[in-house]
């Protein structure tokens, strides 16, 4: 025989939780000449009983019904399912703060947010005491805080021997040039990187061209062609972030951004780039869409990975318009654009193969070129030439 007290004490609960047991049939005291409680041994181990089927996640109600009769197996089903979630969801969250510190991989969460909140991603890692170079390069490249120094490293090597750091050709450039609407004076080109289509441009019309880009070395390249073709007096550099243009109060004839305008999102860049057009200026840009209504499931996973927004023409065409811009004309880029670029690329991994081809930048730089090869007209890149309203 257990007083209250002693049996609360076996299993753990207080006399006030043993009471309500009682309450509802789960054990039965009985009060002695003394006015002590007791119970027996068959208290003890139901009481016990009950505290296994609680750490399934069953109610007190639940429990008595498990006692009181056959199992309900569908109340075992439902409790079954909701605590796979909770599993599931602490598991998620486990992985979050495992991420967070450095324990594991943080690209599958960044990916997430580039997505879902792309501007919101971008701040908080300008919190997190990224710079806003920094900060880009881990929403659109590594994808991972913890390993982002090594992941550049490595992207680097793979293109710092590389002319072309995208999709380009003289021939699209040129066509793209061949549609503005008026003869520029002065071209504000947006992500310039080494200067192919700078130094196009500049044989191609008599306007100064102030070239920018967020990659110094990019623009040392550059600087380097400006020099050789003795343009010194009408191109110029700065490294600056695209971010940061609409703040500038001179205004310019056009605004060039071959495959850059995505860094800051396309609505964003339209919105933000417009103030520097003068009236009726024009904006030039590419930017990579979808070209068919079924694309494979392949393309897909890969360029909501790489580009979350990515939109098909119709879609960028009504966000220009919507934008205040009356659009002049729209072309798909060349493959020659694509085979100019991917071919060097390839040879470069090729290269690299034996010393890096575990490395993480490069498995997904020859994933991308590997794509294009499948995939090439499912996507593609787009010029776009927007005229201010």
């Amino acid at each position: 025989m257990y007083r209250i007290s002693e049996l609360a004490a076996l299993v753990g609960l207080s006399r006030t939780a043993l009471l309500y047991y009682e309450k509802l049939n789960l054990i039965s005291g009985d009060r002695m000449a003394n006015g002590y409680r007791v119970y027996t041994d068959k208290d003890l181990q139901q009481v016990r009983l009950i505290q296994q089927l609680q750490s399934g996640g069953l109610t007190l109600a639940q429990c008595k019904s498990c006692l009181d009769s056959k199992l309900d197996k569908s109340v075992l089903q439902s409790r079954y399912t909701a605590l796979e979630n909770e599993i599931q969801q602490k598991q998620q969250s486990l992985a979050l703060l495992a991420s967070l510190l450095g324990k594991k991989s943080s690209k599958p969460w960044h990916e997430s947010l580039s997505e879902i909140a792309p501007d919101a991603h971008l701040d908080w890692l300008k919190v997190q005491g990224y710079d806003e170079k920094q900060a880009l390069r881990i929403k659109w490249l590594s994808k991972d805080m913890n390993e982002h120094d090594k992941y550049m490293q490595d992207f680097m090597a793979v293109f710092e021997t590389l002319e072309s750091w995208g999709p380009n050709s003289e021939q699209d450039t040129t066509k793209a040039f061949n549609l503005l609407p008026h003869s520029p004076q002065h071209i504000l080109e947006i992500g310039c990187g080494n200067g192919n289509s700078t130094i196009l441009l500049a044989r191609l019309s008599q306007a100064h061209i102030s070239a920018t880009d967020n990659e110094q070395s990019a623009l040392d390249r550059l600087q380097a062609k400006i020099t050789q073709h003795n343009l010194g007096g009408r191109v110029s550099t700065k490294c600056v972030s695209m971010t940061q243009l609409g703040d500038d109060p001179e205004k310019v004839d056009v605004m060039w951004a071959e495959a850059s305008a995505y860094v800051m999102g396309v609505e964003n860049a339209l919105s933000q780039w417009k103030p520097r057009l003068r009236a009726n200026g024009t904006l030039v840009f590419s930017d990579l869409v979808w070209l068919t209504a079924t694309p494979s499931d392949d393309s897909i996973a890969h360029w909501k990975s790489d580009y979350p927004d990515m939109q098909n023409v119709a879609t960028r065409m009504k966000q220009i318009q919507q934008a205040g811009y009356q659009l002049v004309d729209t072309f798909t880029v060349s493959e020659q654009a694509w085979s100019s670029y991917y071919e060097p690329l390839q040879e470069r991994l090729n290269e690299l193969a034996p010393r890096m081809k575990n490395a993480p930048a490069f498995i997904d730089i020859q994933h991308e070129v590997d794509l294009y090869r499948r995939r090439l007209g499912e996507f593609g890149y787009q010029f776009f030439i927007a005229q201010r309203s």
